[in-house]
């Protein structure tokens, strides 16, 4: 069983910058690929970007795509979502999953809020 915590959710003003981390509970994190969502309220849970277990590859969805930056860092069991340019339609609750493609585990998701 592998517990995610995502932190570093808040209110920023429509331009400005977050970072989401997203902290494992097992070092068996290292293997998986890992990848945020994104649901906004009354809309479905939506794919924003994910990584594989080397770094080596990431893939991002059209609409956060030359805006946000997925990365991790395996010896903190940790990955990251660097978003800037944030537009208020980016507000929602993140959430980080992993593995692919089943996304057995979740975290609890943390609020974004960008203002107009």
């Amino acid at each position: 069983q592998v517990q995610l915590v995502e932190s570093g959710g808040g209110l920023v003003q429509a331009g400005g910058s977050l970072r989401l981390s997203c902290a494992a509970s097992r070092r068996a994190f290292s293997s998986y690929g890992m990848a945020w969502f994104r649901q906004a309220p009354g809309k479905e849970r939506d794919f924003v970007a994910s990584i594989s277990s080397s770094e080596d590859s990431t893939w991002y969805a059209d609409s956060v795509k030359g805006r946000f930056t997925i990365s991790r860092d395996n010896s903190k069991n940790t990955v990251y979502l660097q978003m800037n340019s944030l537009r208020p339609e980016d507000t929602a609750v993140y959430y980080c999953a992993g593995p692919p493609p089943q996304y057995n585990y979740w975290g609890q998701g943390t609020q974004v809020t960008v203002s107009s």
